[in-house]
């Protein structure tokens, strides 16, 4: 595996965490808090996004516009049963969804469900890197490449894996104090 491919696949763990960071609702309303929902359309599992215009016309209102009028009770019922905890208010035509102040209960909660993504990030990294290690000690072993050589790309792996991993506790500092800000 060449570092460039190992980097590339650490960075998309990172997105993929930033990604679910952004599914975690802080005070304030935001399209991302969507993004996991899928809704049953004609027989199939569809993202929400591709079935209706998301907008936000105040911090603490979600708007959602279907395109097909017929979706709407379909989009109301995936929104009840995902685990946002949020009640759709349907007026025949839009989906509204009042995001309420959290409590600091809930803030809490929260912070430690945006634990759990990150750690689940980084051993991401951490299995990408393992991949990594050993097919550079398999090389090693097939005398493919030096003793030296193996140990500077294991180093170079570790670096990358560092990086990577401290971006992610960068992304959870910032997302945590997101949460915790009233």
């Amino acid at each position: 595996m060449k570092l460039a491919e190992l980097k590339d696949h650490m960075q998309k763990s990172v997105e993929a965490t930033q990604r679910s960071f952004n599914t975690i609702r802080t005070g304030r309303a935001n399209a991302s808090l969507l993004d996991r929902i899928s809704v049953e359309y004609y027989g199939a599992e569809t993202p929400l996004k591709s079935l209706a215009t998301i907008g936000t016309p105040d911090a603490s209102t979600i708007v959602i516009q279907p395109f097909d009028m017929g979706s709407i009770g379909t989009i109301e019922k995936a929104i009840s049963l995902s685990d946002l905890g949020l009640t759709p208010n349907n007026d025949g035509k839009v989906i509204r969804l009042n995001i309420p102040p959290l409590t600091a209960e809930r803030r809490k909660e929260l912070v430690k469900v945006a634990g759990k993504l990150a750690e689940e990030g980084k051993v991401a990294i951490r299995n990408i890197r393992r991949d990594a290690v050993d097919e550079v000690r398999k090389q090693e072993k097939n005398s493919e490449i030096s003793e030296d050589e193996a140990r500077d790309l294991q180093e170079e792996i570790q670096k990358l894996t560092d990086q990577s991993t401290k971006r992610i506790d960068e992304l959870l500092a910032a997302k945590e104090k997101d949460i915790t800000t009233v």
